[in-house]
């Protein structure tokens, strides 16, 4: 039954990655449920939907090449550091201090992801365009997504907005690329670390593919708002659980 929970989720993660994001929403809570230390779910967590991200930067390599070379170098360099930065911090969190820190996180990136259009037009309308804090804001994005995925495609396309990028077909295949980048880092980093469940990490990688493939018909089958319901139901509910964890 474990192991069907997660095949499970996986497979919901996959099917909401493509569609519009929040996989993690299914993914961790799933290992955490099943017995999985937090600090462990989390790192097999982004294993098992790391292969997502290769298949999403691939699709957008037309746009990627229309970057600058030595600017997406500069760009996927300061990714690289920053998910190193916060994978390490992952590496040396206990599961308590993690605990402590899961149930805000979820809620902040179930947020992000409700209201990611409004702080796109917020993030649009304060454009500064790609300055020297830009690259600050990159790191501190990048930290955070190595220390924990979720919303980090919300959080990274409002960071774009901010620039002054207005292509969201650009901002798309950026957000892709950075993204696999990021998490091909972390999964080094936690496997290295002997973080990561690669059984279940293995079998959910699977089942998340399965998902994904199966997500492209969903997706034009379903109403972006029906979706963006969906996810937040599913955000809402796990922080609600993850804080009952913490009190109880």
């Amino acid at each position: 039954m474990d192991m069907l929970l997660i095949l499970a989720a996986a497979f919901g993660a996959g099917v909401l990655n493509t569609i519009a994001g929040g996989g993690t929403f299914l993914t961790f809570p799933a290992l955490v449920f099943i017995g999985v230390p937090p600090v462990a779910a989390n790192a097999t967590s982004a294993v098992a939907v790391f292969p997502g991200y290769l298949g999403g930067a691939l699709g957008f390599r037309e746009e990627l090449a229309r970057f600058d070379r030595r600017q997406l170098i500069r760009l996927t360099g300061l990714t690289l550091l920053g998910g190193l930065i916060g994978s390490l911090l992952l590496l040396v969190s206990s599961n308590e201090a993690f605990s402590l820190v899961v149930p805000f996180l979820l809620l902040g990136a179930t947020l992000a992801f409700l209201f990611g259009d409004h702080i796109r037009a917020w993030a649009a309308s304060h454009s500064r365009g790609v300055t020297p804090q830009g690259a600050t804001g990159l790191i501190l994005v990048s930290i955070y997504g190595g220390y924990f995925n979720g919303g980090l495609g919300i959080v990274l396309l409002a960071l774009f907005a901010l620039w002054g990028m207005a292509n969201i077909h650009e901002m798309n295949g950026l957000k892709n690329g950075l993204s696999f980048a990021l998490s091909a880092i972390s999964v080094a980093v936690f496997a290295i670390g002997g973080l990561v469940e690669w059984k279940l990490a293995a079998a959910m990688m699977v089942a998340a593919i399965l998902g994904g493939y199966a997500g492209a018909p969903i997706a034009r089958a379903l109403p972006k708002s029906l979706v963006r319901a969906l996810i937040a139901v599913v955000g809402f509910s796990m922080s609600a659980v993850f804080f009952w964890r913490l009190i109880a």
